[in-house]
């Protein structure tokens, strides 16, 4: 599906209230939608916020054996070089960085769907499974919502909550991901403000427990904004807190640095239900390449980043988060 016709046709299924599902790449060039009522649970699975296709009964009960092989972190501080330099010239304030890491797994991506525990999860067929915590917006009546995350931490370390907030680099991180989210906002919404700054969200994964720093931000859509439900979503694309700011220029410094696109890794993934909207951002993202699975994991980096703590928080990602 072109990106022309997936606004077209979810400008449509917004006018006429069609509960859909959609799906979009982070560079914009293979967005997908699907009609609810005509999804087969065969080819792909879903969850939103506890909305899912999902047989319920379907739940494997193996504990989950992940092991990882890393790039090296010569590999990584190339990369990490790379998106570095144009910080320092102010080409950008922030950058996403993000890494493959080659994994083994003890099961199938299907049997992780119904073993993990996520706001936002789905499995495609024989191509990728994610399960996110972070919620990209959400549309309730005519109120937007985003909530922009940046910041993690292991828990289980002494004064942990203290630390990731009084980190200054986390802090400069955080701010600039809130500011371009708002920004973003105001040109779909008016009366944009942001409600809740820096709180703290805890995640409990396969092996250990993280904390991560969200905000946020909200404002109000025109009444009829449902006939054009299609521009708006895409008009806020990429997401803000997987790219970095300023948006454009960035995102060129990502493509050179990574060195390939990132696919619907780091996309945005909702569903409509004929009112309101949810939706997620792609990340904890498992992608199969034949017979081998990537884990999808970064960070952001700034003037202030050092290589080797981005390298091992893009390996404290890698994780199958648990109830």
């Amino acid at each position: 599906m072109s990106l022309d016709n997936f606004i077209q046709q979810l400008n449509e299924w917004g006018r006429k209230k069609v509960p859909f599902l959609f799906l979009v790449d982070f560079e914009l060039e293979k967005p997908l939608a699907w009609r609810l009522d005509q999804i087969d649970p065969e080819e792909i699975l879903f969850s939103i916020n506890g909305y899912t296709n999902a047989n319920p009964q379907a739940r494997g009960g193996e504990k989950i054996q992940l092991q990882k092989y890393p790039i090296s972190f010569e590999q990584y501080q190339a990369k990490f070089n790379k998106v570095f330099k144009p910080l320092t010239y102010g080409d950008s304030f922030l950058v996403n960085l993000t890494m493959k890491t080659k994994v083994e797994l003890n099961s199938s991506l299907q049997d992780l769907f119904y073993i993990s525990d996520a706001r936002y999860k789905c499995w495609l067929r024989n191509e990728f499974l994610f399960f996110s915590p972070e919620i990209f917006v959400q549309i309730k009546g005519s109120k937007i919502i985003s909530y922009p995350m940046k910041g993690t931490i292991d828990a289980s370390i002494p004064d942990a909550e203290k630390i990731i907030r009084e980190n200054k680099k986390e802090l400069a991180e955080h701010v600039t991901i809130v500011d371009l989210i708002r920004n973003d906002l105001s040109r779909v919404a008016s009366n944009v403000c942001i409600t809740r700054f820096r709180y703290i969200d805890k995640i409990t994964t396969h092996d250990k427990k993280l904390l991560q720093v969200s905000s946020e931000i909200t404002g109000d859509l025109s009444v009829n904004y449902r006939q054009h439900l299609g521009n708006l979503i895409v008009s806020l694309l990429p997401a803000g807190s997987v790219s970095g700011a300023p948006k454009v220029r960035t995102c060129e410094v990502i493509r050179e640095a990574e060195g390939e696109k990132r696919g619907y890794y780091t996309g945005v993934f909702g569903y409509f239900d004929g009112e309101n909207l949810d939706s997620g951002v792609a990340i904890r993202f498992m992608q199969q390449e034949e017979d081998t699975i990537f884990y999808r994991s970064g960070g952001g980096i700034t003037t202030q980043s050092v290589a080797e703590q981005e390298y091992m928080e893009a390996i404290q990602k890698i994780y199958v988060p648990v109830a």
